[in-house]
């Protein structure tokens, strides 16, 4: 007797139809190959066994996909006698990157025994271009191989119906079943552990090392840098992709670095303490605030004495709907992304959860304070409005400014009446790159948003148009910001006088755009 545990699915998109801007490809419920047993998956039906006989060979993978991190395409047939894991997965999933943590692990623990192979399925018309792909590899750290299926040719021939997916393969090259969703680690250790000693039981157990060829990028002083926060004397500029802060002069000379470079979650001075992938920053008084993303915690930076302490979180992924946490030390978040204040509180883009959060700064409780948890453009009351992978906020009077990334869109919260409006974009499917008022407006995977209360706009990292936008807060209008500098899926931005700073992410620079002549130059980060 062979088992399956199929859980409730935990994902980013629930997805029946779906087609792409270039029409190349359609994502339906006309599968031309389902999973043993897979009439009886979904919500109701826990656990699916299945018996010998009803075992399958696992399709073979697309003959047509691009392949990274490997100098050849790999087979399945190849991979006999090793589990086989094949992660679905999409580059603005915030769930998809999530499990790359957990396979991170899994990898580590069972080295050659195990395969995984990232088959990457885009949403975005900007994640089907080969070297953007090649950027969000090396930006997660991705080092396993990854085949990209921009026409959804795996995707369809394993029946997959959501991003993040992972197909369990067997030694024997047989398809025991899908779990979906965020927070798999020990069904699939369990899982790998009883097939591995199955295989070897059998004799048929290959272990052997899965080449890998990965293709770096070039040498910089940032490694794909997320955000940034401009003060009168410093810029705050989140090195993410090397796990630190750097506090420069505005000429870009460093002053101090904050973080040891590791990927880990530790107090301490300066180069003592340790981040993971921080992002969002604000200055209140004597303090920075730090949205420390991959530790899933808020940070606080004594800017003075250069302490580093955490503020809220324990270091663990949390999956709250609805909770308030009277000491924040406790609460598990969910990557945060970006923060800002307001009037003794903080105000928290949870980008893993959907929604919004509120720290008070005097008594220092944590709690949800808009979107419900589901992933949708939804407006309403704050309690009952949804968001989608929101990315950036900041505040401007009452009233809160958001980036939803999955929706592309541009929401706000009215701090007086609780609730929740959409400035531009339309929808989880409805991206591109058009100007416009409300709903006629396109984004795509905006993730950058800055309040300038000097003209009255909204600055937008329209991120996968690699653009900087304007919106006018007056009519609403969303435009285009024409500047003299090439531009490669900029994250933060943050603003100083008339001198708007653009953390150009893909680049691993700092740009320096002049809001009145427009000439931008490239900050020069040096010791």
């Amino acid at each position: 007797m062979w088992d399956w545990f199929i859980l409730p699915c935990v994902m980013d998109w629930f997805v029946s139809e779906w087609e792409s801007n270039n029409k190349s490809c359609t994502i339906t419920q006309n599968w031309k190959f389902r999973l043993p047993g897979a009439s009886r998956y979904g919500r109701t039906g826990d656990k699916v066994s299945m018996n010998a006989e009803a075992r399958i060979l696992a399709p073979e993978l697309a003959p047509s996909l691009d392949w990274f991190n490997s100098e050849q395409a790999v087979t399945l047939q190849q991979l006999r006698g090793r589990v086989v894991l094949l992660h679905f997965w999409s580059g603005c999933c915030m769930s998809s990157i999530q499990v790359l943590e957990d396979l991170r692990y899994l990898e580590k623990k069972f080295q050659n025994r195990l395969a995984i192979i990232g088959i990457h399925s885009p949403k975005f018309q900007n994640e089907h271009i080969p070297s953007q792909l090649q950027k969000t590899i090396n930006r997660l750290h991705i080092r396993h191989p990854v085949a990209n299926d921009p026409k959804f040719e795996s995707w369809r021939n394993y029946g997959i119906k959501a991003w993040p997916t992972v197909v369990f393969i067997d030694p024997e090259g047989h398809v025991l079943g899908a779990l979906r969703g965020e927070g798999r680690r020990q069904q699939l250790e369990v899982l790998i552990q009883k097939h591995v000693s199955l295989a070897q039981a059998r004799g048929v157990l290959v272990e052997q090392q899965l080449p890998v060829a990965r293709v770096p990028e070039a040498f910089s002083v940032l490694s794909f840098p997320g955000n940034i926060c401009a003060t009168r004397n410093h810029l705050y500029i989140s090195d993410s992709g090397r796990n630190r802060i750097l506090e420069t002069w505005h000429d870009g000379r460093i002053r101090r670095i904050f973080g040891s470079g590791s990927a880990d979650m530790l107090d301490g001075q300066e180069q003592s303490a340790s981040f993971n992938n921080p992002q969002g920053m604000v200055e209140v008084g004597e303090f920075l605030y730090i949205a420390d993303t991959g530790n899933h915690a808020i940070r606080r930076l004594h800017i003075r004495s250069g302490e580093v302490m955490t503020l809220a979180g324990t270091g663990e992924q949390g999956r709250y709907v609805a909770d308030r946490f009277q000491d924040p030390a406790v609460a598990r978040l969910n990557a945060p992304w970006d923060i800002t204040y307001h009037e003794s509180n903080l105000y928290i883009a949870m980008a893993g959860q959907h929604q919004i959060w509120r720290m008070n700064l005097n008594h220092l409780a944590i709690e949800r304070y808009a979107g419900t948890g589901r992933q949708d453009l939804a407006d309403d009351i704050v309690d009952q409005a949804n968001f989608a992978r929101p990315s950036g906020i900041g505040i401007l009077g009452n009233s809160l400014y958001i980036v939803d990334a999955a929706s592309s869109s541009i929401r706000t919260i009215d701090l007086n009446r609780n609730r929740v409006e959409t400035l531009a974009g339309k929808g989880l499917f409805d991206f591109g790159d058009r100007e416009g008022v409300g709903a006629k407006a396109r984004l795509q995977h905006p993730q950058g948003l800055e309040v300038d209360s000097e003209r009255n706009a909204l600055w937008i990292a329209d991120t996968y148009n690699s653009k900087i936008k304007r919106v006018d807060l007056k009519t609403g209008q969303v435009s285009r910001f024409k500047i003299d500098h090439p531009l490669d899926e900029p994250g933060g931005l943050s603003i100083f006088r008339d001198k708007l700073f653009i953390a150009n992410t893909n680049a691993h620079q700092i740009v320096c755009l002049d809001l009145s002549s427009r000439l931008a130059e490239v900050v020069d980060i040096r010791e």
